[in-house]
């Protein structure tokens, strides 16, 4: 089977838009909206696996830290004790397990919607300025 190489990987497309001259286009402040736009998208999505690294992060923690006070609390329950005693142990792990699962949901809850704003944001703010760059590009304000 023969490599075909793709055509537009090779494409100077400022030189091709400055070739097809249309009347009342400005061919350069066409590519640099553009290129700002491809820059916007690329911080946004910097931003977006950047956040999703530190959840990543954040879930290993949390799960390590899961997985050691589970470890201890079924050691205490196993501890020698009368009935009562372990079945109170027992219902307050319950109790002290199931707001820890809460706190740590919110967490990472908090974490997830600070990362999707912070790459919302950058795009908002290339939304804005692209509105701003048409108006002055027709002369419209």
């Amino acid at each position: 089977m023969a490599n075909q190489e793709n055509p537009f990987l090779n494409v100077d497309f400022q030189k091709m838009m400055a070739e097809f001259k249309m009347p009342g286009i400005d061919a350069d402040a066409l590519m640099n909206a553009q290129q700002k736009n491809i820059e916007a998208i690329t911080a946004a999505n910097q931003l977006a696996a950047e956040g999703m690294q530190a959840i990543g992060k954040r879930q290993a923690e949390l799960f390590q830290q899961t997985i050691e006070e589970s470890q201890k609390a079924l050691g205490d329950l196993m501890a020698q004790g009368a009935p009562e005693e372990r079945v109170a142990k027992q219902a307050e792990t319950v109790k002290t397990t199931i707001e820890r699962t809460v706190s740590n949901i919110r967490e990472i809850s908090e974490m997830l919607a600070k990362s999707n704003q912070e790459a919302f944001d950058v795009i908002n703010k290339r939304i804005a300025e692209s509105l701003d760059e048409v108006q002055s590009l027709t002369g419209k304000k």
